[in-house]
This record gives structure tokens, C-alpha cells and sequence, in this order.
């Protein structure tokens, strides 16, 4: 049995996830705001607690903690975007003395969000069975990780594969990223990119309709106000509809992913590159275009196989990634 728990800026969450990625004991706290670190890390403590309180708690031999990151998992710190109170915050120090507390002395790990989601696509996912996989996160940034030869590579402090800081363009396109760099995949392929594009090129989101979340509108359609849905997803709607900017903005994003794709599969030989996030629900709207570039860039014999595939675990991505994390970055710890 393994302890997982999945801190993002909306939620933390935590189960007890069996040797067959089955979860019990689910639980979850909304992210607080407007707190200092402590008390950020009491709702931690809660989910612990939660867990804590199940018959199956000694029966759990280790630990795994997916964040939101910055992570720098060499010291077991985060600095999460979306958590504005944790800045080179302690957590995995803090969630180990949590476990102790409640009679659980165990070996804990920390990984990012991206790898965490790699491990479970890898695991259970759409990534299963293939030895070399790059997974991505593509959302209001852009993430992922890598699978080397079934071992899951997260690099010295767990920021391998981070797909999104890859430099993918040098002229017009190469507009400053929050990184500080020029070009980022993130710059050009984030929902936020993707929505600010589409508007600086004249999209106009359609006004919201009366009555939206009623049950009878299109989710990626919704917004509570009349104005519109200027998101990624209003982009999306509306290129589902045929217009011609948001196209173009998926087209422009599909083909920066692509070319990140691509890199990565020359680079070390991945043969598949598996698709989740908030962006990632627009499917074909955003799949059609990376399939159709990469075949421009994916061009030596090796890489010419290259898949690029939806993920399948969805929200349980965070949790089953944190325990499948762990069980392939600790040393070996006897099955429950």
C-alpha cells in the first residue's frame, strides 16, 4: 500500500493506492488562499489525518507526493506558482514528520506534477507497455516528463522532461516566455497562450449564452457571463465551429508541440508522447494539427513511428502518479 497525495493550487488530495493502482480512503481539502505556509501545510495535515483514520493505514510502506511545482525534489522543496505562500517550502520534510506523527515511519519522495502524471500514464495509462515515453501536461502551462528504458527519468531535481521550456522558435514567434526565455513551447501552446494569440489577432469570443450550465450547452461552450469565454476552451469552441482564428491558434500550437515532440523523440528515442491537461479535452481540435506537423518534423527513420495519443487517467492522474512515482524512485520496500 502506498501513501499518495496530490497537492495542486485548487486541491489537496490523498488515498491509500493498492499494488494495482486501485485507490481507498480518498480524500481531499480545497487549496487554502490567502494563508501563510503553515497553514497551507495544516490542510496537508488534514488529508494525512483522513488516511490516517483508515483500517488499511499500517499496512502502507511508503510515500509519494506529486505538487505543483517549481519542485526541486533534491531537497524535497516547492515553490508552486499557484501556491503563493510556499516558496522553497520544506514539504516533504514536513509531510514525513505528518506520517511519523501518526505512527508511519515512511520512506516519502517528491515529484512534480509532470512526472507524477508520466508515471501513471506509464503505469495504467495510455503509456503502458512502452519503454521509452515522453507525457506532457499541456494546460495554463506546459509540463511533462520522461519513461528511459521502463525507469521512470526525472533528473537531479526532478525537472527532466519539463517539455514546456523547450525553444521552439527563433523569428516572429519567439515572443519572451514567464522563464525568462524566448520561443518556450509554454509561450506559444499554454491555454493562456493560446487564448491571448486568438485575441491579439481579432477573435472575438461568441456571448455567452442565457441559461449557460444548464445542462444544454457544451461544456467548452459554458461561461457564466454573457460576455464570452475569452479561455483556451472558448478558443476551442469556437474552432469547433469553424472559425478561422481560433484554428489557426490550435494549428499554431499543435505545430509548437510537434516540433518539442519531435526534438524529444530524436533526442532519446520515445515512441510515443501521450497528451493531458485542460487543453488536451479540445481532442482533435488540438490532436489533428501535432499529428499533421509532426509528420514534418519527425522525419529520421527511428522516429518516424512516433504516437501521439490522448491520456486516459484524467483527475486520477495526480494521485495514482504519486504512488506509482514512489514505488519507482524508492529503494525496494516489501509489497503490502
Amino acid at each position: 500500500m502506498t501513501v499518495a497525495i496530490d497537492i495542486g493550487g485548487t486541491k489537496i488530495a490523498g488515498a491509500l493506492v493498492h499494488p494495482d493502482g486501485t485507490m481507498t480512503a480518498t480524500t481531499r481539502r480545497p487549496t487554502p488562499r490567502g494563508v501563510d505556509a503553515d497553514a497551507v501545510m495544516a490542510a496537508v495535515g488534514e488529508v494525512v489525518a483522513d488516511l490516517a483514520d483508515s483500517p488499511l493505514w499500517p499496512s502502507a510502506v511508503r510515500c509519494g507526493i506529486g505538487s505543483a511545482g517549481p519542485v526541486d525534489a533534491s531537497r524535497g522543496t516547492v515553490s508552486p506558482v499557484n501556491i503563493g505562500a510556499w516558496r522553497a517550502f520544506p514539504v516533504q520534510e514536513r509531510v514525513a514528520a505528518e506520517l511519523a506523527a501518526r505512527g508511519a515511519e515512511l520512506p516519502t519522495v517528491l515529484a512534480g506534477d509532470g512526472v507524477a502524471m508520466t508515471a501513471a500514464e506509464h503505469w495504467l495509462g495510455a503509456a503502458r507497455g512502452h519503454a521509452n515515453a515522453l507525457c506532457m501536461v499541456v494546460s495554463t502551462g506546459v509540463g511533462g516528463g520522461l519513461i528511459l528504458n521502463n525507469q521512470l527519468h526525472p533528473g537531479p531535481t526532478g525537472n527532466a522532461g519539463h517539455i514546456g521550456h523547450i525553444s521552439v522558435a527563433f523569428d516572429g514567434d519567439g515572443e519572451p516566455c514567464a522563464c525568462g526565455g524566448r520561443g518556450c513551447v509554454e509561450s506559444i501552446a499554454s491555454g493562456t497562450a493560446i487564448a491571448r494569440w486568438a485575441l491579439a489577432q481579432g477573435w472575438t469570443p461568441a456571448p455567452g449564452p442565457e441559461g449557460s450550465g444548464n445542462g444544454r450547452t457544451p461544456a467548452a461552450a459554458r461561461n457564466p457571463s454573457r460576455t464570452g469565454d475569452a479561455t483556451a476552451a472558448g478558443v476551442a469552441a469556437a474552432a469547433g465551429a469553424g472559425d478561422p482564428i481560433a484554428l489557426a491558434a490550435f494549428d499554431r500550437a499543435g505545430r509548437a508541440l510537434a516540433a518539442a515532440i519531435a526534438a524529444t523523440a530524436t533526442l532519446v528515442e520515445t515512441d510515443i508522447a501521450v497528451i493531458g491537461g485542460g487543453v488536451a479535452a479540445a481532442g482533435d481540435t488540438l490532436f489533428t494539427p501535432i499529428r499533421t506537423h509532426l509528420a514534418d518534423y519527425a522525419r529520421l527513420s527511428f522516429v518516424q513511428e512516433l504516437r501521439v495519443v490522448p491520456a486516459t487517467l484524467g483527475t486520477d492522474a495526480g494521485l495514482i502518479g504519486a504512488a506509482a512515482a514512489a514505488a519507482m524512485l524508492l529503494p525496494h520496500t516489501p509489497s503490502a
